[in-house]
């Protein structure tokens, strides 16, 4: 039999394409389609967590007192600035009387008048109910006629009618002075409370409506954090509940604090639970309004159940589970998860057993026939 004859040629291009099939080979089944997938795994252990919840809040004062006139007006005067510390009733500004002081000045005058015609009503009252007893002794001895003592009587009544008209005119035009007393008193800008003036809305000259505020004061011990939990891990969030409070600017330190209450209404559009959050000890200096807030509530310590890292957790099929490592092989297991610290650290109710070997990472996504390589860490995916 004669053996084939390979040319040079033929030979030149099998040295060349041979490595080159052998390298193409060996890039797929190491790096290619066929290639095993890095994959970092853990084991489940048994244990009981600290659930917490995670907010973001703005800082905001509890009660605000926004200072102006009752009726429309020019202010006068503004005595204080923004930052300044004020003491309850001390005068904060003034609103320009125009001729509030002359219509006082009028209503003293008519007063005066009003009194005058009084006097002389209860004069002429005396004056006839001292006849009208003289003619009622007259009438009994027959002195007088009858027609006579009716006179008198009638005199009577429109003295004693005339006395109340004056007495009703004088306490109209008291109750009209007082009106107005009232009204130049409440041109003086008085602080409700002692505390912080945060702004200041109107400079002399302008004019104002009524209900317009010149100067705003909060009271600086009511600071709180108005704070918007994920309405997907708030349960558990109650009254009383410890907190910790980390302000945007002085994020290096921390401050105690407590959930004041949690808000019946929560934000539909956000999805978020509302609570307010309130310091134990205010921050020094206080934090300006507005800014914000991170705020960690430690809920109840949970019971011993098993635990697997939130990292850990997929959705296959609309299913969530974990990828489960039984014999070198994958198998997916759906759970049930319980309560979640901020550690990254979940509890399953049900689904895997404390010794439980499951995937954390892996390089690419995972299926229950992927061929697997088990490595400690993965560059650019595991912390």
């Amino acid at each position: 039999m004669k053996r084939p004859h390979l040319q040079p040629r033929t030979l030149t291009l099998l040295a060349v394409l041979l490595p080159i099939a052998l390298l193409f080979i060996y890039v797929i089944l190491r790096s290619g389609p066929l290639a095993p997938v890095a994959v970092t795994t853990t084991t489940v252990s048994t244990r009981a967590i600290t659930p917490a919840l995670f907010g973001i809040g703005t800082v905001e004062a509890r009660y605000t007192y926004r200072i102006g006139p009752t009726v429309a007006g020019r202010v006068q005067q503004v005595d204080v600035q923004v930052g300044d510390r004020v003491k309850a009733g001390q005068l904060l500004g003034l609103m320009d009387p125009v001729d509030l002081d002359a219509r006082i000045d009028a209503q003293d005058a008519a007063i005066r008048r009003a009194a005058a015609q009084l006097r002389d009503a209860e004069a002429r009252q005396r004056y006839a109910q001292t006849q009208s007893q003289r003619y009622e002794k007259l009438l009994a001895v027959h002195a007088v006629s009858v027609e006579m003592m009716d006179s008198k009587r009638q005199e009577l009544q429109v003295a004693i009618a005339t006395r109340s008209a004056a007495s009703e005119g004088l306490a109209q035009v008291r109750a009209d002075r007082a009106a107005l007393l009232a009204q130049r008193a409440n041109l003086r800008l008085l602080a409700p409370v002692g505390g912080l003036v945060t702004r200041r809305d109107a400079d002399p000259g302008t004019t104002v409506v009524a209900g317009q505020a010149v100067v705003e004061v909060i009271d600086p011990h009511s600071l709180w954090i108005n704070t918007r939990f994920d309405q997907l891990g708030a349960q558990g969030l109650a009254a009383g509940l410890p907190a910790q409070v980390t302000l945007r600017s002085r994020g290096d330190r921390t401050w105690d604090a407590r959930v004041l209450w949690v808000e019946p209404l929560a934000d539909a559009v956000t999805e978020e639970t509302l609570a307010k959050v309130v310091f134990d000890t205010l921050p020094q200096p206080l934090p300006p309004l507005g800014e914000l807030a991170q705020v960690t509530v430690a809920l109840p310590a949970t019971t011993a159940l098993p635990v697997v890292p939130n990292a850990a957790i997929r959705q296959v099929n609309g299913v969530r589970g974990v990828w489960q490592l039984v014999d070198g092989k994958l198998h997916f297991a759906a759970v049930e998860l319980g309560a979640t610290d901020l550690e990254g650290n979940v509890q399953v109710r049900k689904g895997v057993t404390s010794g439980d070997r499951v995937v954390v990472y892996s390089e690419n996504t995972l299926s229950a026939r992927s061929n697997i390589h088990v490595v400690d860490r993965i560059a650019g995916v595991s912390p």
